[in-house]
């Protein structure tokens, strides 16, 4: 039995439930917080697919980005906080600070509660949207120290993951006291989904290319990395000494297009593509190069291929 106790925040969506999951193998005891508690039902559902019977060391405190009341009685007597929860849109906002408010100051929220908790390190769950939108990528390898720059146009999920991460580097620097910060930047993430609960990425690229509803590939390639291993590198980033003070690019090896995706779904689930549309690939797309050597080298993170992290959510959608 672990004595530490960990505060996820988000733990209905696609990374929330995962790092629940191995949180509580691993035996800590875990608070996590809802928008409404009424959504727990949802969280246990998906834990018990994954093979959990118990949730004795699991608590539920409803707590929203947008208000301050709840973030004080969730991080309560925590070692450790990881703030996955982010808005995410299902379309383009009308007006972009409907992302960015509540992810910058939800971040804040926060980071501000663990401070005063008495809390030893937050890890903040970012993108590589808050990394690679500024530099061109040819002829460049993306790693932790590009930055996206949200001065320039940018739409709003982009422009609200890296003006989030800025500010909570501030706050880090001027007034985080004792608190350490380690932050995560995914690409698209994949992998299993439990309980019916996928990703924006599953959604778009997986489900759109089996059911035909994607049938363009976009001018541009994707990073790919499993949601298990998105866990696992927070759950590193959350422990791991070395850890504090920096920031992880999470990304299998290698990129894709939607393509490319098609592809592999037609050679290794063929029972899967009846409904993949002709789908032509684009001359433009360039594929981007990522790094993931610093994870690999500070917390000894060893991802899945991309290949596998497709296919399990084939597998599981």
């Amino acid at each position: 039995m672990n004595n530490q106790t960990v505060l996820v925040t988000g733990g209905t969506g696609f990374v929330g439930i995962h790092i629940l999951l191995q949180l509580l193998q691993q035996g800590y005891t875990v608070k996590t917080t809802l928008r409404s508690l009424s959504r727990k039902t949802e969280i246990e559902k998906a834990l018990q697919e994954a093979g959990l019977s118990s949730f004795e060391r699991l608590s539920y405190y409803e707590a929203d980005l947008n208000a301050d009341e709840g973030w004080a009685a969730a991080v309560a007597g925590c070692d450790y906080v990881l703030h996955v929860a982010s808005p995410f849109p299902t379309g383009q906002p009308a007006d972009e600070n409907e992302l960015i408010l509540p992810a910058r100051d939800g971040a804040l929220r926060v980071l501000q509660a663990a401070r005063d908790a008495g809390v030893k390190r937050v890890v903040l769950t970012s993108s590589f949207a808050a990394i690679g939108y500024s530099t061109p990528p040819q002829d460049h390898v993306y790693t932790e120290r590009d930055w996206t720059d949200p001065a320039i146009p940018l739409p709003a999920y982009i422009k609200s993951k890296t003006v989030a991460e800025i500010a909570a580097w501030d706050f880090i620097a001027n007034e985080g006291g004792a608190l350490e910060l380690s932050v995560v930047n995914p690409v698209g993430i994949f992998g299993p989904a439990i309980g019916g609960i996928t990703s924006s990425s599953i959604d778009v690229v997986v489900k759109g290319i089996i059911n035909g509803t994607t049938n363009v590939s976009p001018d541009f390639t994707l990073g790919v990395v499993d949601v298990r291993d998105v866990a696992d590198i927070h759950l590193k980033a959350m422990v791991l000494p070395a850890a504090a003070g920096q920031r992880f690019l999470a990304t299998a090896e290698g990129a894709l297009s939607f393509y490319d995706v098609a592809q592999l779904i037609r050679q290794e689930r063929p029972h899967r593509a009846a409904h993949i549309a002709a789908m032509n690939p684009t001359d433009k797309a360039f594929y981007i190069t990522l790094s993931n050597e610093k994870a690999r080298n500070v917390l000894g993170w060893q991802p899945r291929s991309k290949e596998e992290a497709l296919l399990a959510s084939v597998d599981t959608v």
